[in-house]
């Protein structure tokens, strides 16, 4: 499955004992399906490419500004105005060209997120909004696709690995509530340090290769919570809400 030029490129991950042929031969097979080209995003982007992630899928609809770049390195001053989705593709295919890249310039919403998300191996949700989130919470429950979300805010950041179709298994909406008119809190509104994005958007990146593969104990009903204003880490468990009306209806 893995061409003599891809053996050299993921060298150094393939001689990992943990890791091995077999799970650079699973990165090649799957799908992976990334909302949002920003914060969390670009990073994400960044490094699930170079791993060899057979296909990606990024979804945005929005466009490059100014005030992006102290965040998101994939763009420049002179990608201002242009498609995020479609700059960020062209990076990732830059980066490596045995990844399959597509861009879907078009916001993820209730309407169109099966039809968006599925046949992804995995969703990594790294958009700025509530209602984003929600509809691909509900999606990856209805099309039972592990969901990977990772947030940041000021100084903090999260991740979590939500499987909600699963018996005893939280989904987001267990987390938050699924209410469609919360209000949600995004960076232009806290302000958020640049290279905070970038870590969480990495560790993002490396829990979805965790999932995927089964490299080590994956994040499964865990929420990892860093605050990097006092350098303090904890994980904690999501447990599922017994009336959660998305994956216990």
């Amino acid at each position: 499955m893995l061409s003599d030029a891809e053996l050299d490129r993921y060298a150094r991950q393939i001689i990992l004992p943990a890791f091995g042929g077999s799970g650079q031969a699973k990165l090649k097979q799957a799908h992976v399906a990334i909302i949002g080209a920003g914060g969390i995003g670009c990073p994400a982007i960044t490094y699930l490419a170079a791993a060899g992630v057979g296909r990606l899928t990024i979804i945005d609809h929005d466009r490059v500004e100014l005030s992006n770049l102290q965040r998101q390195p994939l763009f420049s001053d002179a990608d201002i105005g242009a498609s995020k989705a479609m700059v960020a593709a062209d990076a990732a295919r830059r980066i490596n060209r045995h990844v399959d890249v597509a861009a879907i310039v078009d916001r993820l919403a209730d309407a169109n997120a099966e039809t968006l998300l599925g046949g992804a191996t995995l969703i990594l949700d790294g958009c700025d909004n509530f209602d984003t989130r929600l509809a691909a919470n509900r999606a990856a429950v209805a099309l039972r696709i592990p969901l990977l979300s990772a947030a940041i805010g000021a100084f903090e950041g999260q991740v979590a690995l939500y499987e909600g179709w699963r018996a005893g298994q939280a989904c987001y909406a267990c987390l938050v509530g699924g209410a469609p008119d919360r209000e949600g809190v995004n960076c232009a509104e806290t302000g958020v340090m640049g290279a905070l994005a970038g870590m969480i958007g990495t560790m993002a990146a490396l829990e979805t290769v965790r999932a995927l593969t089964g490299l080590g104990s994956p994040l499964t009903g865990r929420l990892a919570i860093v605050d990097m204003l006092d350098r303090r880490w904890r994980e904690v468990a999501v447990p599922q809400d017994p009336s959660c009306p998305i994956c216990q209806p």
